[in-house]
């Protein structure tokens, strides 16, 4: 019954709009009972002492000293006044009774349904005979059908002697019509406010309810491995920021999905090539094609392809020992300055090759770091090849190594040439990742060394990044504790 959002804001809603109308009906009621018993009450008290003093009244022109006598006397005039009086309230009714307790007059909304030879009962005459007024609930047994609330006071004689007794009676204490109409009021606002509610509901949870399904369906295809969907983005709301989310994953997963299947065609190629080259090759020479003479070139060729081999297998076990975790790091403090200059030593052929223009830049003569010095030392290599192999004929080629503010020193490694596009920057940090998808300058790479070297200075709490101006120049930087 509840599977659905809707049906459960529905029930909370109703629930709480409900139970917030119960409340305010019972503090409502409670608030008006005590004001209508303490009004009624008032206007039974009044009553009674208003026809008390108008009867006590007529004893001055009566010569009878019974209350009986005086209203045989007065006859209608009595009957007028306390149908006047009676009119305070529109259910009370006013009995006049002798000190016997039997009925001499009844005026007011019941006085038809006293029964017939009905008289007040004793014990209540006794109490009202003692010159005090009473009031109470069913006071008057055996003589209303049904129980009433009753204000009796006594009347007197010219000569001060109670004569009879004027009683006020009453159904309800309370001034029910009033609480009626205040209650039929709150229960059409609780319809309405449910009706206002229930659209309002429907509005809130189609907006959000909308979005979700949108999303479901959306991960119902990336399950499926179509990562190209998209979720619709509408407003800025948390909904919103979680279709955005969606639709970034969804991108990181198209991306990745891409780089994956890259990946896969990039090792396929390298392992192929130089596996049929070397078969190759060494098939020409044990086949005796290839002559004496040539051996010597061919198996420089077949080395070369080797050390490829090796570097793709070495680079795929080093993936696969810090995805495992297996790659532990030995912080020792060391010249990071020197090992840049070694690094660049490395280079000189290729550097010569290609007519490169070396700057060196250290801040100061040495700078002693703390961090894995062959982890740092693969990244650094890492670096200045990729700087070499993708820089410009004769262009600058720059290393350089600062003392920053914060304990920290900034290696940089900048070559100009082609650069990144802007569209490649936030990816060339990712694994399997090529910005040279033509494999025109990159041949030997298979897009895990940028990715391995993230991998490393996060483990040493460091940060790495690259900033590229497409066309002109690229520059590859990351940081190190100082010792």
């Amino acid at each position: 019954m509840f599977k659905s959002i809707f049906a459960k804001y529905v029930s909370a809603f109703m629930l709480i709009i409900l139970s917030s109308f119960l409340v305010i009906i019972f503090i409502i009621s409670s608030i008006i009972g005590n004001y209508s018993t303490d009004a009624k009450s008032e206007i039974m008290e009044n009553s009674a002492e208003a026809t008390s003093t108008y009867i006590e009244g007529l004893f001055v022109y009566s010569d009878s000293d019974g209350i009986e006598g005086v209203v045989k006397s007065s006859g209608e005039a009595v009957s007028a006044m306390l149908e006047v009086i009676s009119q305070r309230s529109d259910d009370i009714t006013i009995l006049l009774s002798d000190n016997s307790g039997n009925i001499v007059l009844a005026v007011g909304k019941d006085k038809n349904d006293i029964k017939q030879g009905a008289s007040i009962p004793k014990a209540f005459m006794d109490e009202v005979n003692s010159g005090s007024a009473i009031s109470g609930e069913d006071k008057l047994e055996g003589v209303f059908e049904e129980p009433h609330y009753t204000y009796a006071v006594p009347v007197y004689n010219y000569n001060s002697a109670v004569c009879g007794t004027v009683f006020v009676c009453a159904e309800s204490v309370m001034l029910t019509e009033l609480l009626q109409v205040i209650i039929k009021a709150i229960i059409v606002s609780i319809l309405w406010v449910l009706l206002a509610a229930l659209i309002a509901v429907y509005f809130i949870t189609e907006k959000i309810i909308g979005p979700l399904k949108e999303i479901s369906k959306a991960a119902k295809q990336f399950a499926k491995g179509k990562f190209d969907v998209r979720v619709p983005v509408k407003g800025n709301d948390e909904v919103s920021e979680l279709a955005r989310a969606v639709n970034n994953m969804a991108e990181s997963l198209d991306n990745y999905d891409t780089m994956r299947n890259t990946f896969m065609s990039n090792v396929s190629h390298d392992l192929r090539s130089p596996m049929t080259s070397i078969s190759g090759f060494i098939d020409g020479i044990l086949d005796g094609v290839i002559p004496p003479e040539k051996h010597e070139y061919y198996l420089r060729i077949v080395s070369t392809e080797i050390k490829r081999l090796s570097r793709l297998v070495a680079s795929l076990l080093d993936l696969s020992r810090i995805q495992a975790g297996d790659r532990k790091f030995t912080m020792a403090p060391f010249d990071i300055c020197e090992m840049c200059r070694e690094i660049i030593i490395s280079f000189e052929k290729k550097i010569n090759d290609k007519r490169l223009e070396v700057e060196f830049d250290c801040s100061d003569e040495s700078l002693s770091v703390v961090a894995d010095r062959d982890a740092i030392y693969q990244i650094a290599y890492n670096l200045c090849d990729n700087a070499v192999k993708f820089a410009s004929e004769g262009a600058i080629l720059r290393i350089a190594v600062k003392r920053l503010k914060n304990r920290k020193a900034l290696v940089s490694v900048y070559n100009e040439g082609q650069g990144i596009a802007p569209a490649d920057l936030p990816y060339v940090f990712e694994r399997f990742y090529k910005s040279d998808k033509s494999r025109g300058l990159n041949k030997s790479g298979v897009g895990l060394g940028l990715f391995i070297s993230k991998t490393i200075i996060d483990a040493h709490e460091q940060t790495i990044w690259v900033e590229s101006e497409f066309g002109k120049n690229c520059c590859f930087s990351f940081t190190l504790e100082l010792e």
